[in-house]
């Protein structure tokens, strides 16, 4: 930085589960390692040891790291802009556990290792709450009592935010005006769908805490909150019980018995039907959000897909684009059956709304925001 040549990337892949794998990539390097990766501290120290290592490496020493990045999903009402870490910071993202169970402890996680393993960096935090600020009151109230919103802060703060931000910007560019109605699906093992208009946030799927909106790899999404109520009172479940099916045992997951959406694409090319059904449930999902979006922003111009599963899943674009032309949204499948890094439009010629599949980098966005901190 400033320039933006990446010297190093890399994956780490199913954390917690049996066979995890590390894929690591420099100029003169490239490799993928399967191991047990037993949880988010085990990766992260696998990482800074390619990173550093006497062939693999790209730096020598830890000291040669000025500031590290983290995305940090949840900053409740406490943060609205990146930051630099210090004690109140990491206090706050612990009091934040509940609201992100999933994300927040890893999160904490890799800012632990990373300030063991650099301990001369500046860690800086960068929210996925940020970029929804600009939500209005209209999409980021819930009907309850006034006193929640104002004096517990019950809103819908959403996440992603870092991606959406990075793949809007995009799609703006390629459009070429800076007036437009885009809508942009996020699809990984989280997934969420932001209604973007004039460059903002409008709208967002994932509410006060990052487990409604769309059916995602182990989160139930959308739910009846009488669903809850039940299983607590009439089923005698704990609500931590509640909140451990809903967050990591249900979703893909719980439909299937896979949270990987390329096994799930295998087992329903071979004819299970719990997998072509949650593929269905999947689709519908999105379909549904995108119709409202449209509405509230009266107007459509593009559709961005993105991240793991948006970017590589041609299934799931098809399904999700199907019999949309009432929306002006028509596919050109043989575009969207082939597979490219690089930003692409995937609509027919007669679609009157563009499809784009944009590969987010919010590596490169956190590593922009850390940088313009630092050099302030």
């Amino acid at each position: 930085m400033p320039g933006q040549d990446v010297l190093a990337s890399g994956l780490v892949e199913r954390i917690g589960q049996q066979s995890g794998t590390i894929h690591y990539k420099s100029d003169a390097f490239n490799t993928s390692k399967e191991m047990e990766i037993a949880d988010h501290s085990v990766a992260l120290k696998e990482v800074t040891n390619l990173l550093m290592d006497p062939e693999s490496g790209v730096i020598k020493n830890a000291d040669e790291i000025p500031a590290i990045g983290h995305r940090v999903v949840h900053g409740g009402a406490s943060f609205s802009d990146t930051i630099i870490i210090d004690q109140d910071v990491k206090n706050t993202i612990k009091r934040l556990f509940s609201l992100a169970p999933l994300h927040n402890p890893p999160n904490l996680k890799g800012i632990e290792v990373a300030e063991e393993v650099f301990p001369k960096a500046t860690q800086i935090a960068v929210f996925d709450t940020a970029f929804h600020q600009t939500m209005p009151a209209t999409a980021k109230k819930y009907a309850i009592p006034n006193e929640l919103y104002e004096k517990r802060f019950i809103q819908v703060y959403g996440f992603h935010g870092t991606s959406h931000k990075y793949v809007s910007e995009k799609a703006i560019e390629k459009l070429g005006k800076e007036n437009s109605k885009i809508i942009s699906v996020h699809l990984g093992n989280g997934c969420s769908i932001t209604a973007i208009k004039d460059g903002k946030s409008v709208d967002h799927s994932l509410g006060f805490g990052p487990v409604n909106g769309l059916i995602m790899g182990t989160r139930s999404g959308d739910i009846d909150q009488s669903v809850i109520f039940y299983m607590v009172e009439q089923l005698g479940y704990t609500t931590k019980e509640v909140s451990k099916i809903l967050h990591h045992e249900s979703g893909m997951l719980g439909l299937t018995g896979y949270s990987d959406l390329r096994d799930i694409e295998r087992e329903a090319a071979n004819g299970n039907r719990e997998c072509q059904l949650a593929l269905e449930m999947n689709a519908y999902r999105i379909k549904k959000y995108i119709g409202a979006y449209t509405a509230g922003m009266n107007g459509l111009d593009a559709i961005i897909f993105t991240a793991g599963i948006g970017e590589n899943s041609d299934v799931i674009r098809r399904m999700v684009c199907k019999d949309m032309d009432y929306l002006g949204i028509e596919l050109n499948k043989e575009v969207n059956s082939l597979r490219s890094k690089e930003i692409r439009e995937i609509n027919s010629d007669n679609s009157k709304v563009k499809v784009f599949v944009i590969p987010t980098n919010e590596e490169l966005e956190i590593a922009k925001q850390v940088f313009s901190l630092v050099t302030e």
